[in-house]
């Protein structure tokens, strides 16, 4: 330590009575988004679709906000289940209920279109298994699909932007987090001799 070093460390243990450099800092107060915050606000969008909407599954908001946050995240129903203590099945109809559907949930094993047309004709579960020559449960799984998809439409996609603007958001909170301690703690470094005890 060099002697003008030494003349400002002792100014400062003079001052502060202390010889700790640095400090814990409080949180900022910005308008970048916690996970705590995300989450909340996640809760409130699946609450609010309940409330208009009504939801089939029983699983509740809290895991509600599981199954969205996997969805985005690219995880399988499977993985989602075993997340939440689910079966993948459960998780598949609670996304139906997010109106979070994946490209296999409009590829079934026959004619999508055909099969949406034939449900403004019936609604009769075994007379559109015969006619279609698949599973009742098949015929139920698909008309969930087909109504979540006219639900999107009813609502013009609000709740599954609204996910995806919360989440893309803390996304880039994070980016931005990251990228700025870097180019903070470079700048702060550049050229500056960091190895110093006190």
């Amino acid at each position: 330590m060099d002697e003008k070093t030494e003349e400002l460390r002792d100014l400062f243990v003079d001052v502060t009575g202390g010889e700790t450099v640095t400090e814990e800092q409080e949180e900022g107060r910005g308008s970048l988004a916690s996970d705590e915050n995300v989450d909340e606000r996640l809760r409130e969008t699946v609450s609010q679709m309940r409330a208009q909407l009504g939801f089939a599954t029983s699983l509740d908001d809290e895991t509600l906000v599981e199954v969205v946050r996997g969805f985005y995240s690219d995880d399988s129903d499977a993985d989602i289940g075993r997340r939440v203590d689910e079966r993948p099945k459960t998780v598949a109809r609670a996304r139906t209920d997010l109106h979070l559907l994946r490209d296999t949930d409009t590829d079934p094993p026959f004619d999508f279109e055909s099969f949406r047309e034939a449900l403004d004709e019936t609604d009769d579960t075994d007379v559109l298994a015969d006619r279609f020559d698949v599973s009742a449960s098949t015929v139920r799984r698909y008309r969930r699909v087909v109504e979540a998809q006219r639900e999107i439409r009813r609502v013009n996609d609000r709740f599954r932007d609204e996910f995806e603007n919360l989440l893309q958001d803390r996304e880039l909170t994070e980016r931005l987090t990251a990228d700025a301690q870097e180019d903070g703690l470079d700048e702060a470094t550049e050229g500056q001799e960091v190895d110093v005890d006190f």
